[in-house]
């Protein structure tokens, strides 16, 4: 359907030696199905998928499965399936995570080297925290909704265009005016649409609001069906923390209150820490710690006990605050406070851009919205995000960038809506669509 940068990865390992196994792992609905068959039929001559969440749901035909031989029974069985060799025969184990004694198998399988697999799941993150999986089998890639580039090239903005944005972000030169608006008008319609694969179809090739909204509606169900597979214990409190996310994100102080979740104020952080774990590991959260000592590399002075959460797609958000009404978006004069949603979608960039999220959290400073490593000069590079009009309303930025402060870090990023790219001592403004290339 569209174009995703995962594919690189996934024809590079067809084109490899394969002595691992490559497991896209990643939330539902975000298209690891759509860009595997479609490789997959590409690249081999035999093409063998098998949905094994069906198959529990069915005749739980892969439930005893005990030894590579009972497996390679179980698939030539089944109708129509074709299966040769290595070379032209691909065996696609889509929602492993439902038979967890599968992923243990997966090394024997890839050691007899009869067939090419690959395998992917919804909520495999989960599964393989909890399995026993044989040291060097498997290779994981974390998979996300479309990123803003990727929106863009299902937009056909062409390469060119946004060749000249990055050029200018690497040059610091202010981006021609009416290149400026026509992206800073692509990440808005981001805002609305989001990057669920379904949701872009309705939404660029359709141009249907009702439908992309439907998409989310349902997406929004499928993940809050998800929670509900966890046990009785848990499973309410799940539901109730990620219902519960964008009223955190509306609060002054936008990280998660345990406290809130049972109305109990005696609650603690600790209590909670499985329900957040499978928010986190299931792919339908994002989460930034906190950390008030900003040293690389980050996560030796972050919080467990502080953090933020964001939905994994910024279109769940919108349309959970603003429904169909698409002006309170598009519209930049509205006078509606879209922090949380600038916040959410620039979570979701840096994270599929393979950034672990932090962010400053300090009674003396104030709060900076996210801190990454950088791993080349071995530093922390600090990003604050602005929805408003006012790009130069910061504070607490400066004291964690300044020369003559406590922190003195190299650089520091701030994005808004604004057509300035400006460097100010140590701080570097810029336009938000430049979030891209970070």
């Amino acid at each position: 359907m569209f174009k995703r940068k995962i594919e690189a990865r996934i024809n590079d390992y067809f084109n490899s030696d394969r002595d691992k196994i490559l497991v896209i792992d990643g939330a539902r609905q975000i298209g690891k199905t759509y860009i595997v068959r479609k490789l997959a039929k590409e690249v081999f001559q035999n093409y063998n998928e098998i949905n094994l969440k069906d198959d529990f749901n069915g005749d739980k035909i892969f439930e005893k499965v005990k030894t590579t031989r009972d497996f390679y029974i179980q698939v030539s069985a089944l109708e129509k399936s074709s299966l040769n060799n290595r070379d032209d025969t691909i065996i696609f184990l889509d929602e492993i995570q439902v038979y967890p004694h599968l992923i243990s198998m997966l090394k024997p399988l890839n050691q007899e080297k009869k067939y090419t697999y690959i395998v992917s799941g919804s909520l495999l993150g989960i599964t393989l925290r909890h399995t026993f999986i044989p040291m060097g089998s498997i290779d994981e890639v974390k998979m996300y909704p479309m990123d803003f580039e990727e929106f863009l090239w299902a937009n056909n903005v062409g390469k060119e265009a946004i060749q000249y944005i990055r050029d200018n972000f690497n040059k610091l030169e202010e981006v021609n005016e009416s290149i400026h608006n026509v992206f800073l008008k692509r990440f808005k319609e981001y805002l609305l649409c989001g990057g669920l694969p379904d949701a872009v179809k309705e939404f660029v090739i359709n141009n249907n609001i009702m439908r992309m909204r439907a998409v989310h509606v349902q997406t929004y169900n499928y993940y809050e069906d998800d929670c509900s597979q966890y046990d009785l214990e848990h499973n309410l409190k799940i539901r109730r923390i990620y219902d519960m996310l964008p009223s955190y994100m509306e609060n002054k102080v936008k990280r998660v209150h345990a406290n809130k979740v049972d109305n109990n104020k005696y609650e603690k952080m600790q209590k909670y820490e499985n329900e957040f774990e499978y928010l986190i590991s299931s792919g339908i959260a994002l989460n930034a710690k906190a950390v008030s000592n900003p040293r690389f590399p980050l996560i030796e002075s972050s919080s467990k006990n502080l953090m933020k959460l964001y939905y994994n797609d910024v279109g769940l958000l919108t349309n959970i605050l603003f429904k169909n009404n698409i002006n309170a978006i598009l519209d930049q004069d509205s006078g509606i406070n879209l922090g949380s949603v600038y916040e959410t979608v620039c979570a979701m960039e840096l994270i599929a851009h393979g950034h672990d999220l932090y962010y400053f959290d300090s009674k003396k400073v104030g709060e900076v919205d996210f801190l990454i490593n950088g791993y080349d000069d071995l530093s922390v590079l600090p990003i604050e995000i602005k929805s408003g009009k006012n790009q130069y309303n910061y504070r607490a930025i400066p004291k964690l960038v300044d020369e003559i402060g406590n922190y003195k870090l190299t650089k520091g990023y701030i994005f808004g809506n604004d057509n300035i790219v400006n460097r100010k001592n140590n701080l570097i403004i810029l336009p938000i669509y430049m979030i891209m290339f970070i």
